[in-house]
């Protein structure tokens, strides 16, 4: 899969009166590399109306479109890839449906990101780092411990996720991560593109201080 750095979740919730298009195109006009679409609750036509459209949106930006759990909506509208987490199709069933699109797997213990680097994931999610509101039936959070153990161990590339805003993403950043994934920090901004900017000069930075 293509490098990335700011990877935008979307969440409708933290953005009410404006339209899911409008807000994504900001974050990816501001940096984000790679978009998903989580949508556990829609019917499922209207999960696909706006599959296809950010479909389109990231194709224009030349941004990785990736959508949650539904792997038939992913391929209906040729998405890039999947993610799932641990309790949904096991890694290697999911790959016999969608070939060699990427897959991503939420990990929460380096247990499960060392099996999922065994099955063949493309990347991992690492977190929730913090306690966070965007996902419901949350697990603990694993704290920048968790980041260190991943970045120390794994080798397929992996993303940081929960809870993380921009006054403590440098905690996580300083943790090992190089990747990071924002929900409503970025979608529920008041200036989605310049939080955007924000977050990818901060990993950006980052990374200058490791070289």
């Amino acid at each position: 899969m293509k490098e990335f750095k700011l990877y935008a979740i979307t969440g409708e919730q933290f953005h009410p009166g404006r339209g899911l298009v409008e807000v994504m195109e900001e974050a990816l006009q501001g940096g984000c590399d790679i978009i998903q679409l989580r949508d556990k609750k829609s019917a499922k036509r209207d999960v696909l109306h706006k599959a296809r459209a950010l479909r389109e949106l990231t194709l224009r930006y030349g941004a990785t479109f990736i959508v949650n759990d539904h792997i038939d909506i992913a391929l209906a509208v040729d998405a890039d890839g999947i993610h799932l987490g641990q309790d949904d199709l096991p890694l290697a069933e999911a790959r016999k449906i969608v070939g060699s699109k990427i897959i991503g797997i939420s990990t929460h213990a380096i247990e499960e990101a060392r099996q999922a680097e065994r099955d063949g994931a493309d990347y991992i999610g690492v977190g929730p780092i913090f306690p966070t509101q965007s996902k419901e039936d949350v697990v603990a959070p694993v704290t920048t411990e968790y980041v260190s153990q991943v970045a120390a161990e794994i080798r397929i590339p992996f993303v940081a996720i929960g809870g993380i805003k921009l006054h403590n993403v440098d905690q996580v950043l300083q943790a090992g991560a190089s990747r990071i994934c924002a929900i409503s920090e970025i979608v529920g901004s008041s200036d989605v593109r310049g939080t955007s900017q924000s977050f990818v000069a901060k990993i950006d930075a980052a990374a200058r201080s490791r070289a």
